[in-house]
């Protein structure tokens, strides 16, 4: 973190739509001076959008952006103390390094002895200084990237925005440029914003990230709390490999989960009550003292990862589990294991049913999500009738062809929980539906929707 806890920027209440579309839903995050702030997500979460309304090359529909407390909306980019890397260096190919650097110091007039000091300067930042004369088309990618590094501090900007800048270049390539981009920000003390789908990337580089999806921050939060307390499942399962379960919170200090209780350091959930359970893979520890095994498992796969293993466990109550260890266990083996309880991490559930409102068209049908549903007869309830319609995730059902369904859709994201797969789909009317399925869905398969008519509880909506 940075020594000063002064804002540099605030979003507050930030939204931005395209068409019908909403890609930012009312954002509000502080950013502080000299911090390195990463927006992490998958693609179309909103995070570049963000970064081009700090830069100012979008204007929010709704909200404000300030710059030391002042809104900037009415700034234009090139009049902001901003300067931008893109994951397109930009470079121009008929100049050589120096000319490159010096480009924009010449377009502001800034004399000559200045500019060559400032480019010398920025050269020895980004370990160039032998390069000056060089034509950029002959440099490697990762020497192209710092020279757009360094053509965006020559100009001192007090935020340096860095849109996926490493995403073009190799793997070796991309870590090393990341230990330089860590150290560069600590010899400049300036604030970086930078974007990245990658979550390595961001863990390594970052004093605190911003985890998107659907328009919205999920979570914001140093790396060490984002990856060892994450708030909800798709932070969860987003952030490194996690083994994400149904659980239900006993009392204070113990969940169940997989069919066993296990002790936590978790409080303030209430009793009896169903939350979700994380528990990363490196934290679950084989023994062979009968006295410290908290459950039982046979493995089923065993892969070397280059540091560790992964391996794959069937428990004793029928739940598979991912376990990652330095040392191997053969497929077949049959191994005693247990959790600390600071290793469990208990999240409220973010829902525990599907709940859409509809109207009753007759006595046995009800019109929601776009489609009209066959439903138990309704006493009480008349055609026209505002109402609520509630229904468990494992009762809604998912067919193979879209044609096949009362309404259609697209599988957007699932999670694995163990012994089953909790699927959000996205119907061709932009609505959300949550599902619980033994069945094996691909993220972007197109399905079919129904629910039986059993399986619907309808009550009255209260309009007030």
């Amino acid at each position: 973190m940075a020594a000063s806890e002064e804002h540099i920027i605030d979003l507050k209440h930030v939204s931005k739509r395209f068409g019908d579309k909403v890609v930012l839903d009312d954002i509000s995050l502080y950013i502080r001076k000299g911090e390195f702030v990463t927006l992490l997500g998958p693609s179309g979460c909103g995070k570049t959008t963000t970064l081009r309304m700090i830069s100012g090359f979008l204007a929010p529909d709704e909200g404000e952006i300030l710059l030391d407390g002042q809104d900037i909306s009415g700034i234009p980019p090139y009049k902001r103390p901003f300067n931008t890397v893109f994951q397109r260096y930009a470079l121009f190919p008929h100049l050589d390094v120096y000319e490159n650097i010096a480009f924009g110091l010449k377009l502001q007039k800034v004399p000559e002895d200045e500019i060559e000091k400032r480019v010398k300067r920025v050269l020895k930042l980004v370990s160039m200084s032998d390069y000056e004369d060089r034509d950029v088309e002959s440099l490697s990618g990762g020497q192209q990237q710092r020279v757009a590094i360094a053509r965006a501090l020559v100009n001192q900007p007090k935020i340096l925005l860095l849109d996926e800048p490493l995403a073009a270049l190799d793997l070796k390539m991309r870590k090393d440029m990341q230990i330089e981009l860590k150290e560069m920000h600590k010899k400049l003390g300036i604030t970086f914003i930078y974007v990245t789908h990658d979550q390595e990337e961001a863990l390594t580089l970052s004093d605190t990230i911003v985890v998107m999806n659907e328009g919205k921050i999920q979570q914001i939060g140093t790396p060490i709390d984002i990856y060892n307390e994450p708030v909800n499942c798709f932070v969860a399962d987003f952030i490194g490999e996690s083994n994400i379960l149904k659980g239900r919170m006993m009392r204070d200090r113990r969940v169940a989960f997989i069919k066993h209780e296990f002790d936590c350091v978790d409080e303030g959930f209430g009793e009896d009550v169903p939350v979700d359970v994380v528990v990363r893979p490196e934290d679950i520890y084989f023994t062979t003292d009968p006295a410290k095994c908290q459950f039982k498992a046979t493995v089923n796969s065993c892969i070397f990862k280059g540091v560790h293993y992964e391996m794959w466990v069937d428990t004793d109550t029928g739940y598979e589990l991912m376990i990652q260890d330095y040392d191997p266990y053969p497929v077949g083996t049959e191994v005693m294991l247990y959790i600390d309880p600071d290793d469990i991490q208990v999240m409220h559930k973010e829902r525990t049913r599907n709940v859409f409102e509809g109207e009753m068209v007759d006595e046995t049908h009800v019109e929601m999500l776009g489609g009209v549903f066959e439903c138990l007869p309704q006493e009480g309830l008349a055609a026209g009738d505002k109402v609520r319609v509630e229904t468990k995730f494992e009762h809604v059902d998912l067919l193979d062809h879209q044609e096949d369904g009362v309404i259609a859709g697209e599988v957007h994201f699932l999670l694995y929980k163990g012994d089953h797969y909790h699927l959000t789909i996205l119907t061709d009317d932009g609505d959300h539906i949550w599902v619980d399925t033994n069945d094996i869905w691909d993220k972007g398969d197109l399905v079919g929707i129904n629910f039986a008519p059993k399986d619907l509880k309808i009550s009255k909506r209260d309009e007030a």
